[in-house]
């Protein structure tokens, strides 16, 4: 028995998902496309960025070469000039002993009786004192004070203007509506949207971005700036969560964050649970102790303990930050990562 249906209608709807298919493969290659033009952008961008910081390396050891070059010339022209004076001395006692000398031959090669009647004298002169020219101590270049542990010492000093960051922002987590400072130490909500790759790792729908590395072991701590910011979340997150669709911001679904919004702090529990604080947060402390299950939050300002989340963790966690909304431009400030200190240890030392 022959379907009603004729034959060229039959054949269009079986193309329907074969032409679905297609241009899902067009969207696909165009994607391919377009994350091929941003990895091109992304190669410049951090090309340049290596450059800049090589740049100011250089910059700053072509001073400490020039610094250093210049105490050794001062030191060559001071030293010089000690040994130039001792010269000096010395050439003022070669003239008048030579004088005495050359005075006291002639008196010895005069007549018989100017001898005699000079020699009394002559014999005196002779008396002149006789001591060993002192030899200049501390005349040579002290090599050691300029080459001691020449690096070491130009490391040391460069601590002093290099920055460690505990935490780097992973700009291929972070959502399209984010700007990243250069060096990958602060977010903020640009206000506009940026056309960026829908790569796996990428927030879909949400101001987020993650550190660039995360934790299955270990304490790890790092502090951020929030300044005066109206909307703000901090924390950890695990790897796991859904980055496309629906989240829900609690410990339940993978989240251990404190927030910031109208005015209020709160520590993101199912329900939430307020955080009554003295005063206004600038400045926040996040410690995660993996084995522990803790994630401590505290205010390093005041050195006060904020709020405490314990679980317990069996996948890597990563640093969560989220700047907030930015409408109509009103909370444009950017979060910080704050540089840690770092001492330079010597164990010859004790």
């Amino acid at each position: 028995m022959f379907s009603d249906i004729p034959p060229q209608n039959e054949l269009k709807k079986d193309l329907i998902p074969l032409k679905k298919n297609l241009r899902r493969l067009y969207e696909a290659k165009q994607e391919c496309e377009d994350t091929m033009v941003h990895i091109k952008t992304q190669t410049h961008a951090t090309e340049k960025q290596i450059m800049q910081e090589f740049e100011q390396l250089r910059e700053f050891l072509d001073r400490e070469e020039a610094a250093r070059l210049a105490a050794l010339q001062q030191e060559d022209e001071e030293k010089k000039e000690l040994v130039k004076k001792k010269a000096d001395l010395i050439t003022r006692d070669i003239l008048s002993l030579s004088h005495a000398v050359i005075a006291i031959e002639n008196e010895i090669s005069s007549s018989d009786a100017l001898f005699l009647l000079n020699y009394a004298s002559t014999k005196k002169r002779l008396q002149i004192p006789q001591k060993d020219p002192e030899k200049a101590s501390g005349a040579l270049i002290n090599v050691a004070k300029h080459v001691s542990s020449l690096r070491y010492h130009v490391w040391e000093k460069m601590a002093e203007l290099v920055q460690y960051t505990p935490i780097t922002l992973d700009p291929n987590t972070a959502y399209s509506w984010l700007t990243l400072s250069p060096d990958l130490t602060s977010v903020a909500n640009s206000g506009s949207l940026q056309q960026l790759p829908d790569n796996p790792e990428r927030f879909g729908h949400f101001v987020f971005v993650l550190g660039s590395d995360g934790f299955t072991s270990g304490r790890h701590a790092w502090e951020v700036e929030v300044g005066n910011k109206l909307d703000w979340m901090l924390g950890v997150v695990k790897e796991s969560i859904d980055r496309k669709g629906r989240i829900s911001g609690c410990p339940e679904g993978g989240f251990w964050m404190i927030s910031h919004y109208e005015g209020a702090y709160s520590a993101m529990t199912r329900p939430s649970t307020p955080l009554h604080l003295e005063g206004e947060l600038t400045r926040v402390r996040v410690q995660l102790d993996y084995e522990s299950g803790e994630v401590a939050f505290s205010n390093p300002v005041t050195m006060t303990h904020i709020y405490t989340f314990t679980d317990f963790f069996t996948e890597k966690m990563f640093p969560f930050f989220c700047p907030g909304a930015n409408i109509n431009g009103n909370n444009p400030n950017p979060l910080k990562i704050c540089p840690a200190k770092v001492s330079v240890w010597n164990s010859a030392t004790w």
